[in-house]
Formats: C-alpha cells, sequence, structure tokens
C-alpha cells in the first residue's frame, strides 16, 4: 500500500512541473534594484572589452602548478624551447616565405608540372 501511495504523490509532483507557474511565485530580482546610466553602461561596455584580451594573454605565462612561465622550472629549458620554435619558424619561412598566397591551394592537381 505503502509503495502505491508513493507512486501516487510520485506522479502528482512529476505532473505538477508541466503546470505553468503562478506571478506570486516570482520575488524581484537584484538587477530590479539598480537602474543602469550611461555612464554605468559605458563602463560595463569597457571592461567587457578588456577583460578579455587581459584575461587570454595571461594563458602565456601560465605556470601549471610549478610557478614558472610555460610550467619550466629550469630557465634554461625554456630558452631552448624558444630558440627550437624559431629555428622551425627561420626554416619554414626560408622555404615558403615567398608563396603567392593569391593562388587557390584547393584547386585542382596540376599534372603538367609547371
Amino acid at each position: 500500500m505503502f509503495k502505491q501511495l508513493f507512486a501516487l504523490f510520485a506522479l502528482f509532483a512529476s505532473a505538477s512541473a508541466f503546470v505553468p507557474a503562478s506571478k506570486a511565485a516570482f520575488a524581484p530580482t537584484a538587477l530590479n534594484a539598480f537602474k543602469a546610466t550611461d555612464l554605468t553602461k559605458g563602463a560595463a561596455a569597457a571592461v567587457a572589452g578588456f577583460v578579455p584580451a587581459i584575461v587570454s594573454s595571461s594563458a602565456a605565462i601560465a605556470s601549471e602548478g610549478t610557478n614558472e612561465w610555460f610550467g619550466v622550472d629550469d630557465t634554461r629549458l625554456l630558452a631552448v624551447l624558444f630558440v627550437g620554435h624559431l629555428a622551425i619558424l627561420s626554416l619554414w619561412l626560408g622555404a615558403y616565405g615567398d608563396a603567392d598566397e593569391d593562388t587557390d591551394f584547393f584547386g585542382e592537381i596540376d599534372y603538367t608540372g609547371n
């Protein structure tokens, strides 16, 4: 009997989720307590403009728990990482730096050898 009564109450509880809520159930929010002026709207727009730039640039000096840049404890290793990347970049630019970017890379294959 207890299981059947519990199932009945559970059915009523799930059915009440689909009933539209009354207006009296909603309390005024904190957003209604403060009316934004043009100055605060401008300040909020300015903050929204420069905060993502600051947050995204701080990822470059992320410490990875080691309290060092890029998670590297030894500065010699950090120098090797940068020099290695710069060496690969200079090799690539030496081979493909003067490539014409106006040509379509995804065009048809040229079998003529020109």
